[in-house]
């Protein structure tokens, strides 16, 4: 079984979606008169070089990438790129590159004297790495060149605490940026719009397997179905699914002595903070506080508690990484050893195992998405259980300075449901959440169909939490081959 060969670009498959609120922020940036840098970074994956590229396609644009050269090397290469953008008639920049950063800001300043010139810096921290000079010398240009110069730079980068440390208070760079954007994966309605070949409940089921990253999402071949898609990607030893997950761990959760072994401990159901210290043997504390702050896991109480409760749960933020390390974990000796063809029916059968979690979380993002619609004052929206850890509630909907629940919901991984009866049972369990249960709006959220509804449910399905693209009129079936 062969994996196939597809770019590590989701830019270029397809045609660019979504990251419109981002765009006008870069549009918005770049209309500014004489705007200091931006800086964007997120997680590996995550789309920021698409990003760029699309904004930047009708602009005079020089990207460098840092690469881990040496200081010459990276100047050299810098100039190349340089060189086949801008038409200078004091340098020739082939036979004379860039030896100081100094000089490479101060020739492209002038350069960008009339016409306005996007300078991109991707993966920063590679690049003060190997010129840990840069960022002063960053600075002061920008302090003695602003408002002489049409030349726009970002910033960019990957290592999320690399580029928390360029804007912290005592970094050479603190307050000179005029845009600073964190990229996140996709949120299911967007997520959507990468796969339009699929029916809504095949969208729901891949993002709960691929998560929300653009590149993951791309991997998917909608012509095929899903057990041919996982056995491509995920039933052989060197298929992307696995590549992909060792590199996340290497480079996302590597970088700290239990990160991985603390996401392992989440993904196998120690969710608590004395249970995780337990199996990995430390106090998780720090650790637990570099996953939050990498995106890679998120902590969870009842949504009526507040912040010092002491009801804290933790689970795997990254639908992706939570696949990985939990149902395909289980069967990953037994591909690495050439059984993938037949694991690949346990695999499958153990999907809806695993996508629970998953929908829930899609179930509570779309009720955020339509906050305004429930109440003009929401001001929280999460899951709730009571102490002992009885009644669980998927989401309630809190508002105004009081908090009052107006709407508790429930989401069954189910392709058809009967409202009334998850309704009557909502109802149970709210009367410990609150006194006035009897004033509760209902939700009920199922794949495919909602039955026996009361009047005044709110009754939401794949097709609301994974709507077609706009555009899209093509029928699809449950396989994903237009009719």
């Amino acid at each position: 079984m062969s994996d196939d060969n597809f770019t590590d670009s989701y830019d270029g498959i397809m045609d660019f979606v979504g990251r419109i609120a981002e765009l006008h922020k870069l549009d918005g940036w770049w209309e500014e008169r004489n705007p200091r840098p931006a800086l964007i970074w997120g997680r590996r994956r995550v789309g920021k070089t698409a990003l760029l590229q699309h904004f930047a396609r009708d602009k005079r644009v020089i990207f460098h990438t840092g690469g881990g050269r040496t200081p010459v090397r990276e100047l050299q290469e810098l100039s190349s790129r340089a060189a086949s953008m801008v038409t200078s008639s004091t340098r020739d920049l082939v036979s004379r590159p860039y030896e100081t950063w100094d000089e490479a800001l101060d020739h492209l300043s002038r350069e960008a004297g009339d016409e306005p010139l996007l300078l991109v810096l991707d993966e920063f921290p590679e690049l003060i790495t190997s010129a840990p000079e840069l960022e002063s010398v960053l600075r002061a240009f920008l302090d003695h060149a602003h408002g002489r110069s049409r030349l726009r730079i970002v910033v960019c980068g990957s290592a999320g605490r690399s580029m928390r440390a360029v804007q912290e208070y005592r970094a050479p760079l603190y307050g000179r940026f005029d845009l600073t954007m964190q990229l996140h994966p996709f949120r299911p309605h967007e997520a959507a719009e990468m796969l339009p070949d699929l029916t809504p409940a095949d969208r729901a089921l891949v993002y709960g397997v691929l998560g929300g990253m653009p590149l993951y999402l791309s991997w998917w071949r909608s012509e095929l179905s899903i057990e041919r898609n996982l056995a491509r990607l995920a039933c052989h030893p060197d298929a992307k699914m696995l590549r992909e997950g060792d590199l996340v761990l290497a480079t996302e959760a590597g970088k700290g002595a239990h990160l991985a072994a603390t996401l392992q401990a989440i993904a196998e159901g120690y969710t608590k903070h004395h249970e995780i210290a337990d199996v990995i043997r430390a106090d998780p504390s720090r650790t637990l506080n570099d996953l939050l702050a990498l995106g890679l896991a998120e902590r969870i109480r009842p949504v009526t508690d507040t912040d010092r409760s002491r009801r804290k749960i933790y689970r795997i933020a990254d639908n992706f990484l939570a696949f990985y390390l939990g149902t395909l974990s289980r069967v990953l000796p037994e591909i690495d050893r050439g059984l993938g063809e037949t694991v690949l029916p346990v695999l499958v059968e153990s999907l809806n195992d695993h996508l629970g979690d998953a929908w829930e979380e899609a179930f509570r993002d779309h009720l955020r998405l339509r906050a305004t619609d429930i109440h003009p004052q929401v001001v929280a929206i999460g899951p709730w259980w009571q102490a002992d850890g009885q009644h669980q509630i998927d989401a309630a909907v809190l508002t105004g300075r009081s908090r009052r629940p107006v709407l508790v919901g429930e989401a069954k991984w189910g392709k058809k449901v009967n409202a009334s009866r998850i309704i009557s049972g909502l109802a149970a369990k709210a009367a410990h959440m609150t006194s006035e249960a009897g004033e509760l709006r209902f939700a009920v959220c199922a794949r495919d169909e909602i039955t026996h509804a009361p009047p005044g449910t709110l009754c939401v399905t794949a097709a609301d939490i994974f709507p077609d693209p706009e555009g899209s009129a093509d029928e699809v079936t449950s396989s994903g081959r237009t009719k």
